[in-house]
């Protein structure tokens, strides 16, 4: 029984990690429109900034700077908030298909430098030892589990909570004028081009910060954990949930990623050993299936986009009620 506890937990705090690259995916896409296929990239710079100032010394690489965890986690965030604003000023005048190649590029750029700047970042052997939260708490595998679960809501409520209060702020009724209608909103006076930057940056900073707590909590990073997989982890993930819906978001990073670990635990059974190599492929077509049943009962996702209005007008509607 206490192993089940720990595995589930294990289990939700990974899945969570990835609700809040889906949070940040959200605010790019689910309310502004802007179609970033480079989510690996943004989660793989929180990841390795962060550990390269959290981790001891290390004669292979750059870091050992030993600075508390969540200044490494803020860093990590800052970090790919930053990029995420320096490629959106260059990149976010596109159109939709421009920017997603210009975002799938930057990913690959990310992942090739992490891959081959050994002496930043150990290369392909990539980064262990990396501290973890209550890492005193190993060897009580429930406890150890039960708090990494928790703290994981804590920051997962957080940027949830966060990101409702900005969408229900005039900035993200702004935010979804534009994803709307551009011209209309350029007409009342927004600076489209300032806002979509804005809305990246904030997107990439929470990608950022989902990277860097997933490292610390898995206690190895390495490139090829950054393919473009990964993308269409998350990208899969909000479609499921529900694009334009926070909860939805959170809700479809827990369902896909069930299904993710289902289907591996399932070809590991039923699949010989020898063949199964061959077989992961089948993981790709059994999740597709998934995606495609899911939308065809649920076009919008299992939580489609609500309404948002703000509290002002609703505060006149119950005036008007009464």
């Amino acid at each position: 029984m206490i192993e089940f506890i720990s595995y589930g937990a294990f289990f939700l705090t990974l899945a969570l990690t990835y609700s809040i690259m889906c949070l940040g995916l959200n605010v790019q896409w689910g309310q502004t429109g802007l179609f970033n296929v480079g989510v690996a990239g943004f989660v793989a710079i929180g990841a390795y900034v962060s550990v390269l100032l959290t981790t001891p010394d290390a004669p292979d690489r750059f870091g050992g700077f030993d600075v508390p965890m969540v200044f490494g986690w803020l860093a990590g965030a800052a970090a790919a908030g930053l990029a995420s604003a320096l490629l959106g000023a260059l990149t976010l005048r596109l159109r939709s298909d421009y920017l997603a190649i210009a975002t799938f590029g930057f990913a690959v750029v990310v992942q090739l430098a992490v891959l081959n700047l050994q002496w930043l970042t150990a290369g392909p052997f990539g980064i262990s030892f990396i501290p973890r939260p209550f890492g005193w708490l190993a060897s009580n595998p429930l406890a150890f589990g039960l708090l990494n679960l928790a703290t994981l809501v804590v920051i997962t409520g957080g940027v949830y909570f966060g990101l409702e209060h900005l969408m229900r702020s005039p900035w993200g009724r702004v935010l979804r004028a534009i994803r709307e209608d551009e011209t209309a909103a350029t007409a009342l006076g927004k600076d489209a081009a300032s806002f979509r930057i804005q809305a990246f940056a904030v997107g990439g900073a929470i990608m950022g910060l989902a990277g860097a707590v997933q490292g610390h909590f898995i206690g190895y990073i390495s490139p090829d954990g950054y393919v473009p997989i990964l993308t269409f982890q998350v990208w899969a993930m909000l479609i499921v949930g529900g694009s334009g819906n926070n909860r939805g978001a959170i809700l479809g990073a827990i369902v896909v990623w069930a299904l993710w670990a289902a289907s591996g635990a399932l070809i590991s059974e039923v699949v010989p050993p020898d063949q199964q190599a061959r077989a992961s492929a089948l993981k790709m077509v059994m999740i597709g299936v998934g995606i495609c049943l899911v939308l065809l009962l649920r076009p919008r996702g299992l939580l489609g986009e609500r309404a948002t209005v703000s509290r002002h007008v609703e505060a006149t509607a119950e005036k008007d009620k009464t």
